[in-house]
């Protein structure tokens, strides 16, 4: 584990969303790094279908960023259309 220096704004921003989703902070951060990795690597993808992908993974014993990047590696057709079958 390391430590991440953020704003004072960020870190308020992750305090107020954290109690309004019962997460705490740290969880908060991790859940908002997780949804902007994957928004990057899929941009074709909603937010629904990006929550989709996590639990997906967490049901697949969680979410492995070597995993993450093989399927962003792939071809584009082949990409989307594994990601949305595993994402339904």
């Amino acid at each position: 584990m390391g430590i991440v220096k953020i704003s004072e704004e960020m870190h308020e921003s992750l305090r107020i969303s954290s109690n309004a989703l019962s997460r705490s902070i740290n969880a908060q951060a991790e859940h908002w790094m997780r949804l902007g990795m994957l928004a990057e690597l899929y941009p074709d993808l909603d937010h629904s279908q990006l929550c989709r992908m996590l639990i997906r993974a967490e049901e697949a014993g969680g979410l492995s960023l070597k995993r993450v990047c093989d399927l962003a590696d792939a071809s584009p057709n082949a990409r989307s259309a594994t990601v949305l079958e595993r994402a339904s």
